[in-house]
C-alpha cells in the first residue's frame, strides 16, 4: 500500500507591510559612494529603525536601500510611515540637494504566506508596485489601507485611479499623500494622533460660505431686519469638527517663499504664420501648453495665460511688457504648420534690457509636438542657469507620445470651450471623445472631457439622475487621467472641483478631499491662478477665510489682466466679510463694479459689504442697481419677490450663517425657499437636526428656533 504524501501546510496571516526605498540610491551611490552609505546607515539607525519600533513593527527584510516591514495594524504602519517622510523632510533641510537621503514608501493590507521568516505572495507584489507609484517624500496605499484608516487617522489620501500591476490579475486603485501634504501638517500631531472625526460628518459637509454671505446682497428692501442679528454673525465659524478636519496649507507656506527673480517669465503668444487664420486654435494651444511646461519649474513666476493673451497681436515692445507684468524675462515667437509639419521660431528677451538671449528654429514632425515643447523649455532653463527638477507635462504619462491628430483635436475642443455656452460645451465634448477614441492616453483630453460634463453641473444644465450621470462620467475621466499621469496638476484640480459636489438632497460636498486635491496640483505647478482662487474659496468654506486672501492676491499677480479678475475679487470680497472686514470688503467690491458694472454678482457683493458696514443709504442704492441689473442680465421683466419677502428669507440664511449651518449652494443667489432650492434644503436639513417638522419654510417653529421675529404682517408660511 502506498503511503500517503502529506504537503506541507503553507502558513498564511493577514498583515499590514509597507515597502520603502531610497529616491535615486544609483545617482546617490555614483556620486559619493562612501558618504551615502554612512548617510542611509546613520538615519536607518538613529530615525527609521527605532519609529518601526515605536510603532510596534518589525524589519521583514532590507535590500540595499529598500525595506519590507509587517505592522500589527494598518493605522500603526500609516502613522509610522508618516512620522518617518515627516522627519526625513526636516533633516533633509540641513542637507545639501545633492545629497539628500528621500524615501519613497508604499503600504498595503492582505494575505502573506510566510516562511523562515519572509513574507511572500500578491499582497507583497502590491506593495513593491505602490512604493514605486509614490513621489519621492510621499506615501502610495492600496484601497483596502485606505478603507481600514480612513475614519480613524485626519490624513486625507487622493484618489490616483487604477493601475495596472504586474503579475497582478486586477488593477490596483492607489491612494497617494503627497511630500508637501505630510510636511504640511502639525508638528504638535506626531506622537499623540486623536481619532480624526468621522470624514463623513466633516468632509461631507458643503460649507458654501461665500455662496452665503453672497446671498446678503440679493434680499432687498430695508434694513431693519439686520438689527436683531447682529453683524457679529459675519464671523460665525463653521462646524468644529470640519475645520479640525482641514489640515496646515502648504500652498500658503509657498507663498512666504520669494520666487527667483531669474524665473519670472512670461509666455506672449505665439504668432500663427501659416496664412491661415483657421490655424490660430494651434498657436494659441502651442501657447498655453508652453506656458504651462515653463509653469513647472520650481521657484518660478509664470504670467497666467490669460493675461498673456490680451498681448495678442499688440505692438508693444517686450521691454514695456516685461515692465507692466513685473517679470524679468519675456518667450515669444511664431508657429507655422503645414501637414504634419511644424516649424516654430522661439526666443528668450531679457526684460530689463530689450536684449535677445537667446532664439532657435525648431522643425519637427507633428508626433513630435511634445518632444519639441520639452526641448524649448529645457533651452529656456539652461539658458536662466537652471535645472530642470520636473520632467514631462500635465499633457501625457513621460513615456508617451500623443496621437498628433488627437492632440489637434484636443486643440480645437479647447478654442471651443472658451465660449462657455451649451451649444460650444457639446460640441467641445464630440472632439474631445474622438481625441480619447484616437489616443486613450491623451490627458489633456481626458481632463478636458471631465469639464464638459462638470460645466453641465455647474451652469444647471442637468438635474436628478442626468447630474448623477454627469459627475460620474466627470470622475472617470480624471481618474483615467490619474492612472496615467499621477502628476497632471490640470487633472487635481478638476478632482477637487469633482468632490466639491454631490447629488445628496443637502448639497454636501467632500471639501476635506477637495482641498487635499487643490493642494496637490499646486504642488505641481504653483502657477495656476485658477486653481488658487478656488483653493481660496474651498477654504472659506471650510470656515477658514482667513487663509483666502493670501491666496487670491497670488492668483492676481500671476493674471492681473485676466477676464477672470471680477470672479477673483469676489471670492476676496466674500471672505473680508466673514472676516468681519466690511470696510475692505467695501473697497474689493467697489472695483469688481468698476471691472464688471453689468454684473449682478458684482453689485450683490457691494450691497452685501455696504449693509454689513451699516452704511445703509448707499446700500439702497446699489440695492436699486442689483435689482436693475438682475433684471437686465436674466432677462425676466422684474424681480419675482418683493423686498419684504425677501428680506424675511435673508434673515433665515444670516441665522444659519451665525449657527454654524451654512446653505449648501456651490455660487448661486438663494432668494426664496421654494421646494428644491438650496435655501430650501438648508432649512430641511436645519430642521431635521433640530427634530422640528420638516417643511423646508421659514415657518413659525423654524424662525422661534433661529431666534427670528415673524415680520409683521406677514405669515411665515407664505
Amino acid at each position: 500500500m502506498a503511503q500517503e504524501v502529506v504537503t506541507p501546510r503553507v502558513e498564511r496571516r493577514l498583515a499590514a507591510i509597507m515597502a520603502s526605498d531610497v529616491v535615486g540610491y544609483s545617482r546617490l551611490m555614483g556620486a559619493d559612494e562612501e558618504g551615502t552609505l554612512a548617510r542611509l546607515k546613520e538615519r536607518n539607525h538613529e530615525l527609521i529603525e527605532p519609529k518601526i519600533e515605536e510603532y510596534r513593527g518589525h524589519i521583514v527584510k532590507t535590500t540595499g536601500d529598500g525595506m519590507l516591514v509587517e505592522f500589527v495594524s494598518p493605522v500603526e504602519a500609516v502613522r509610522c510611515a508618516v512620522d518617518i517622510q515627516r522627519a526625513m523632510a526636516a533633516r533633509n533641510t540641513e542637507v545639501r540637494p545633492d545629497q539628500r537621503i528621500t524615501l519613497r514608501m508604499g503600504l498595503n493590507l492582505g494575505d502573506v504566506i510566510t516562511e523562515n521568516g519572509d513574507l511572500f505572495g500578491d499582497s507583497v507584489n502590491v506593495v513593491a508596485r505602490l512604493q514605486a507609484l509614490a513621489e519621492p517624500g510621499g506615501i502610495a496605499i492600496s484601497r483596502v489601507m485606505r478603507d481600514s484608516v480612513r475614519d480613524k487617522l485626519p490624513f486625507v489620501f487622493a484618489d490616483t485611479g487604477e493601475h495596472e500591476v504586474k503579475n497582478i490579475a486586477r488593477p490596483v486603485r492607489v491612494y497617494a499623500l503627497s511630500a508637501a501634504s505630510i510636511e504640511g501638517e502639525a508638528e504638535s500631531q506626531a506622537g499623540t494622533w486623536a481619532p480624526a472625526v468621522r470624514r463623513l460628518s466633516a468632509a461631507r459637509i458643503r460649507v458654501v460660505a461665500c455662496a452665503a454671505i453672497a446671498g446678503l446682497a440679493l434680499l432687498g428692501g430695508a434694513v431693519w431686519w439686520l438689527q436683531p442679528l447682529g453683524l457679529s454673525i459675519l464671523r460665525a465659524s463653521a462646524p468644529s469638527a470640519l475645520i479640525a478636519a482641514v489640515g496646515p496649507s502648504a500652498a500658503l507656506a509657498k507663498l512666504g517663499t520669494q520666487a527667483d527673480p531669474r524665473l519670472s517669465i512670461v509666455v506672449l503668444p505665439f504668432t500663427n504664420l501659416s496664412g491661415d487664420p483657421g490655424w490660430d486654435y494651434f498657436a494659441d494651444g502651442f501657447s498655453e501648453d508652453l506656458t504651462t511646461d515653463i509653469s513647472r519649474m520650481p521657484g518660478s513666476f509664470v504670467i497666467a495665460r490669460a493675461t498673456a493673451a490680451t498681448y495678442k497681436g499688440k505692438s508693444q515692445s517686450e521691454k514695456q511688457i516685461a515692465s507692466e507684468l513685473g517679470v524679468r524675462y519675456v518667450v515669444g515667437g511664431g508657429i507655422r504648420r503645414a501637414g504634419n509639419h511644424i516649424r516654430v521660431n522661439a526666443q528668450l528677451v531679457d526684460g530689463e534690457t530689450g536684449a535677445l538671449i537667446w532664439a532657435e528654429r525648431y522643425d519637427r514632425d507633428s508626433a513630435d509636438y511634445l518632444q519639441m515643447q520639452d526641448e524649448i523649455t529645457n533651452q529656456i532653463a539652461s539658458t536662466l542657469g537652471y535645472t530642470l527638477r520636473v520632467a514631462g507635462s500635465d499633457q501625457s504619462g513621460s513615456d508617451h507620445q500623443t496621437d498628433p491628430d488627437s492632440l489637434d483635436l484636443t486643440l480645437r475642443g479647447e478654442a471651443l470651450s472658451l465660449e462657455q455656452s451649451a451649444k460650444s460645451n457639446a460640441d467641445a465634448r464630440r472632439l474631445f471623445e474622438r481625441a480619447v477614441e484616437l489616443d486613450p492616453k491623451n490627458v489633456d483630453a481626458l481632463v478636458d472631457l471631465g469639464w464638459t460634463y462638470l460645466s453641465d453641473v455647474s451652469e444647471g444644465r442637468v438635474a436628478g439622475a442626468a447630474l448623477s450621470d454627469a459627475l460620474k462620467r466627470a470622475d472617470d475621466a480624471v481618474t483615467q487621467a490619474l492612472s496615467i499621469n499621477p502628476r497632471s496638476a490640470a487633472a487635481y484640480h478638476l478632482k477637487s472641483n469633482i468632490l466639491a459636489y454631490t447629488t445628496g438632497d443637502d448639497y454636501r460636498g467632500e471639501i476635506v478631499p477637495a482641498i487635499a486635491a487643490a493642494e496637490t496640483s499646486l504642488e505641481i505647478n504653483p502657477n495656476r491662478p485658477q486653481t488658487l482662487t478656488w483653493l481660496a474659496k474651498l477654504y472659506a468654506k471650510a470656515g477658514l477665510p482667513e487663509r483666502t486672501p493670501a491666496l487670491v492676491k497670488q492668483a492676481m499677480r500671476l493674471s492681473p489682466r485676466s477676464p477672470s479678475m471680477p470672479g477673483y475679487l469676489y471670492v476676496l470680497g466674500v471672505a473680508q466679510l466673514q472676516m468681519g472686514h466690511h470696510d475692505e470688503a467695501i473697497e474689493t467690491f467697489k472695483k469688481s463694479v468698476m471691472m464688471a458694472p453689468s454684473k449682478a454678482t458684482a453689485w450683490g457683493g457691494l450691497t452685501a459689504a455696504l449693509l454689513a458696514a451699516g452704511r445703509d443709504d448707499e446700500a439702497q442704492a446699489a440695492l436699486a442697481k442689483w435689482r436693475e441689473v438682475s433684471v437686465s442680465e436674466s432677462g425676466y421683466r422684474a424681480l419675482d419677490a418683493s423686498a419684504d419677502s425677501d428680506a424675511l428669507s435673508m434673515r433665515v440664511q444670516l441665522a444659519l450663517l451665525r449657527l454654524g449651518r451654512w446653505p449648501y449652494a456651490m455660487d448661486t443667489w438663494m432668494r426664496q425657499p421654494d421646494p428644491g432650492s438650496n435655501l430650501s434644503k438648508a432649512l430641511l436639513r436645519f430642521q431635521a437636526d433640530e427634530r422640528l417638522p420638516q417643511t423646508g419654510k421659514p415657518d413659525e417653529a423654524t424662525l422661534a428656533r433661529l431666534g427670528i421675529a415673524s415680520q409683521p404682517g406677514r405669515s411665515a408660511s407664505q
